[in-house]
């Protein structure tokens, strides 16, 4: 088993594994440890994975639960001060390292650790998993699902999953659904920006405009216009996506993962091809962020997804920001067409 071949999240739940057998005053770290670490998930992947499957995640917990419980705790002079990995769990990850290079993977993924706990039958997760009804060919099919084809090839593959789900959100769908206000008196910025997204070539327009003066609710209007099917027929069937740039940059510890994040974001507007345009409000945090030694910036991914077509986007910006980051990278300029958005 090498360690380094796990990705940065499949470490990290090592380590809460760790964690926990240390709150619970457990001598060694046995696979249900693991178990209980991926269960804790803030993101929920364990989880969602265990209830697409079929399973029951909520006794998979209660199972866990009472076999940690089980576990003697061992506290004063006897006690280890850092437990290490039982024989069962090396097996585990073991198992998972075999799955993934199996499946073309060159890093250990989330999902391959908790796959492997299914393929370990006489472990006590194992059979907590079982007695919740997680079969490992379910578990196969909901992983190859939540991947869209993707294998693991950097540390932070996991950012990739269901990206555009976690890091924009559909405003088409939310103008369906009557969670968008009507826009008025801007018919003739909406208009032009329809205009520049129907060419073929220079085709993303870029909201210019002061803090405030409704560049959002231009893409809100647009949104509502391409509902009710008042767009020419090239938009009629599009999505449009903003892209939360606060979801996108929390929580991303690790180098890299940022990208890693973007990346699955622009993979699944690619794959879409052509149905998604993605909104991009401040544009230009966009283009700076990200920025940590060793690692691309975020402008560097986009510009030549935008040059091969696969990404259409609308961005929002000030003037100064437009100026200081978009007009200066000649890349980005012949990319964009500027809208001009004055005070209502």
């Amino acid at each position: 088993m090498n360690i380094d071949k796990f990705t940065d999240r499949a470490r990290g739940f090592l380590q809460s594994a760790l964690t926990v057998a240390i709150r619970m005053n457990h001598q060694r770290i046995a696979p249900e440890h693991i178990l209980k670490a991926l269960l804790e998930d803030n993101e929920g992947m364990a989880s969602g994975l265990i209830k697409a499957a079929g399973g029951d995640a909520a006794r998979a917990v209660a199972e866990t639960d009472a076999a940690l419980a089980k576990i003697p705790a061992v506290s004063g002079s006897g006690a280890q001060a850092q437990p290490g990995l039982d024989n069962d769990s090396m097996r585990v990850l073991d198992t998972a390292e075999q799955v993934a290079t199996k499946a073309g993977d060159s890093f250990v993924t989330v999902e391959r650790l908790l796959l492997a706990l299914v393929l370990s039958p006489t472990t006590v997760a194992g059979k907590a998993l079982a007695a919740a009804g997680l079969k490992a060919d379910a578990l196969n099919k909901a992983i190859g699902d939540l991947r869209g084809g993707r294998t693991a090839d950097s540390a932070g593959a996991e950012g990739q999953y269901d990206a555009l789900k976690k890091f924009a959100r559909d405003l088409t769908q939310a103008a369906r659904d009557g969670k968008l206000d009507p826009v008025i008196g801007r018919d003739e910025e909406i208009r032009r920006t329809v205009q520049i997204l129907a060419r073929r070539t220079k085709n993303n327009p870029v909201l210019i405009g002061e803090p405030g003066v409704g560049k959002t609710a231009i893409a809100e209007g647009l949104a509502l216009r391409i509902a009710n099917g008042d767009v020419p027929d090239t938009l009629k069937d599009r999505k449009l996506m903003a892209l939360d740039m606060g979801a996108l940059i929390a929580g991303a510890k690790y180098r890299g993962e940022f990208e890693e994040r973007l990346k699955g974001v622009l993979d699944e507007v690619k794959g879409a091809e052509g149905q998604i345009v993605l909104f991009i409000d401040e544009m230009h945090q966009l283009i700076g962020a990200g920025k940590t030694e060793g690692a691309m910036d975020a402008g560097n991914l986009l510009k030549p997804a935008l040059a091969r077509g696969e990404l259409h986007c609308i961005g929002a910006t000030t003037l100064d920001e437009y100026r200081k980051y978009v007009e200066k990278d000649p890349a980005l300029q012949r990319r964009f067409q500027p809208v001009f958005v004055g005070e209502p």
